[in-house]
Order: C-alpha cells, then structure tokens, then sequence
C-alpha cells in the first residue's frame, strides 16, 4: 500500500522556522522525484519545491533562499526546511511522489503550516 504521511506542521511566528517531513513507503522512493507543494488558504495549489533521483533541486521564486528541500533514500524520508517563514507561507503543505517514465503520481494528505503572530 503506496503511503505518504507528512508531518511536522504547525504555528510559528514571522521570522520563524519549521521542519516538515514526508514519510513514503510502499513503491521504490529512490526511482521517484519528490516535490512540495502548498494550498493556501483560499487559494490555488502551487507549487514549492522538487528534488529529482540525482538530487538535484529546483524550487520556486518565492521560497528561494528560504527553504531548503532534502531527501534520505536510505529512510524513505523528504524533508523541507522553511526558515524566515511568513505569514504568506500559511498553507497546507503537501508531499508529492512523480515517476517520470511510468508517470506514476501518489499524494500526502498534508501538514497545516500557520505563520503568525
């Protein structure tokens, strides 16, 4: 059974940090491209952040240089560090699992993520 439990969310302050984390289990982690995305409180999904089979890292303008996405193959593990978090950053957070041959997909339920003071 494909699983993707993340974790991690929570209420922060302006300026803060938070450590999300997505738990996979159930299909071959290291053969998938791993992203974040977030829904914003009436809002679109988007987008936040990839990282590919090789490691190789994309994320998008508006979390650069703030977040930090990072992957352990080894503990089917995804991992997304958020520091001078804001309160635009509110969002459920969501793990994401991509196979780009098969174009195989699976989706988290999601982590609640509330920057405020």
């Amino acid at each position: 059974q494909v699983q993707l439990v993340e974790s991690g969310g929570g209420l922060v302050q302006p300026g803060g940090s938070l450590r999300l984390s997505c738990a996979a289990s159930g299909f071959p982690f290291s053969d998938y491209a791993i992203s974040w995305f977030r829904r914003p409180p009436g809002k679109r999904l988007e987008w936040v952040s990839v990282i590919d089979v090789d490691g190789s890292t994309n994320s998008a303008e508006s979390v650069k240089g703030r977040f930090t996405i990072s992957r352990d193959n080894a503990r089917n593990m995804l991992y997304l560090q958020m520091n001078s978090l804001k309160p635009e950053d509110t969002a459920v957070y969501t793990c994401n699992a991509n196979h780009f041959l098969t174009r195989a997909t699976y989706w988290g339920q999601g982590t609640q993520v509330t920057v405020s003071s």
